[in-house]
């Protein structure tokens, strides 16, 4: 079949049982705990979890074909409750006249179903009609409703290493049907693995760019080096992979800019995310968390916009969501900035882990019952309100953290006026 004529490397290569199967030993290896329930035949519905091109799919369609399952496939993108709902009667009608095991059903890109396209799963997951398999580049706590995902065990496929790309690689060229008849020869692996990004479907497509190249290029030996990858990616690629090395190195810039007070440099690495292909949830995500790391109590107001900007994008999707991701980026980088609510809790969860015994004071027990009040619980207790200013002296560490400060307001206006507060009220315990 003439080279034209193939399917896609990627699609050649796909493995058909667990033996051809490259990376995510800690999930399918016999005694991980998706392997040993693949080799019982006990599944459970599941969510796989994990970046583009690490076999999701593929580890699905195993499963199936491993357990002999009828095997239903949607994507997220182009299906809805309509479709969803005739593959759980046909699953139904073949449990009720079957007999055999339920089907499963892969749902790819799960995280795109809305709350009602999940709801929809919840009756059949339950009563165990199907079994589901969604896959996701999200993280499922945020993109899959809470009773869906409480049915399904979550799997977390991780970015293929440079060991499976290599096993990939050397795979591709001594067994594909084409490369195996072609002069290929690996000089340096570098640029094609980080091109990749630890994404297997990403660098076969790079390799058969290559190879493409060299056959036009009228070259019988086909070396695959760096200065080939470059080449041949140059005009074909952009710079930014959302899901590569330079993912994380513009998604640090962006945060960097932002924390340093820089809202032009900060703009420009959005535009650079969005122009992209990134996930505007995923930025408008971490703009949250960057209003209450290193803008906090500063300006608590930025925490509010950042949760709206995430809910806007959210309803309304690009490419408008760009203004308010814009209009959030410049109010965040230009605020007054502050990590003294990120200290206090990290510090007082180290101390909160070494002294989980440490009781409670009695003043500030409840006592709902007769019996509790007779041993002195919320004996002392001073009501707040009750006192000039709101305000009454009470201990309310527990006796061996007495005096123990976890918040020191920081050097701003906003901190300035609490750190005064709070001295006028603990002169006497806390120095503020």
């Amino acid at each position: 079949m003439p080279a034209t004529m193939l399917p896609p490397l990627p699609q050649r290569l796909r493995p058909k049982t667990l033996d051809e199967y490259i990376g995510q030993k800690h999930l399918v290896a016999p005694e991980a705990l998706l392997g040993s329930m693949i080799a019982g035949g006990n599944l459970s519905s599941l969510i796989l979890w994990g970046p583009p091109g690490v076999g999701k799919t593929t580890l699905a369609e195993i499963i199936a074909a491993t357990l002999g399952r009828e095997f239903y496939t949607l994507s997220a993108v182009t299906s809805g409750v309509k479709e969803v709902r005739e593959i759980i009667d046909r699953a139904s009608q073949n449990s009720l006249f079957g007999g055999g095991k339920a089907p499963i059903l892969f749902i790819d890109e799960i995280h795109r179903f809305n709350k009602a396209q999940q709801d929809s799963l919840l009756g059949c997951v339950e009563k165990g009609v199907l079994v589901l398999i969604g896959a996701t580049t999200e993280n499922p706590s945020f993109e899959v409703i809470t009773p869906l995902l409480s049915r399904c065990q979550v799997f977390v496929l991780k970015p293929l290493g440079v060991d499976d790309l290599k096993e990939l690689l050397n795979r591709a060229i001594t067994q594909d049907v084409l490369l195996k008849t072609l002069d290929v020869q690996v000089k340096e692996e570098d640029a094609l693995f980080r091109y990749s990004g630890g994404d297997g479907r990403r660098m076969l497509n790079i390799l058969e760019m290559v190879v493409s190249k060299a056959q036009t290029d009228g070259n019988k030996k086909i070396i695959i080096d760096n200065a080939g990858v470059e080449k041949a990616l140059l005009g074909s690629t952009t710079t930014y992979d959302k899901n590569g090395e330079m993912h994380y190195d513009i998604i640090s810039a962006f945060i960097k800019s932002v924390r340093g007070s820089d809202p032009n440099a900060a703009v420009y690495y959005l535009a650079r995310m969005l122009g992209g292909g990134e996930d505007p949830l995923f930025i408008a995500r971490r703009l949250c968390i960057l209003a209450a790391e290193d803008i906090g109590l500063a300006n608590p107001n930025a925490l509010l916009l950042a949760n709206a900007c995430y809910q806007i994008v959210h309803s309304i999707g690009m490419p408008e969501s760009r203004i308010p991701l814009s209009e959030t980026t410049i109010y965040l980088a230009s605020s007054p900035k502050s990590n003294s609510a990120y200290l206090a809790i990290d510090n007082a969860l180290q101390v909160a882990e070494k002294t989980f015994s440490a009781p409670v004071p009695l003043a500030i027990r409840n006592a709902p019952t007769s019996l509790m009040k007779d041993l002195g619980y919320s004996d002392g207790y001073k009501y707040a309100h009750d006192f000039p200013g709101h305000f009454a002296e009470l201990e309310f560490m527990p006796e061996a953290l007495k005096g123990t400060k976890f918040y020191s307001p920081a050097e701003n206006p906003k901190e300035e006026a609490m750190k005064n507060h709070l001295r006028s009220l603990w002169k006497d315990k806390y120095e503020y």
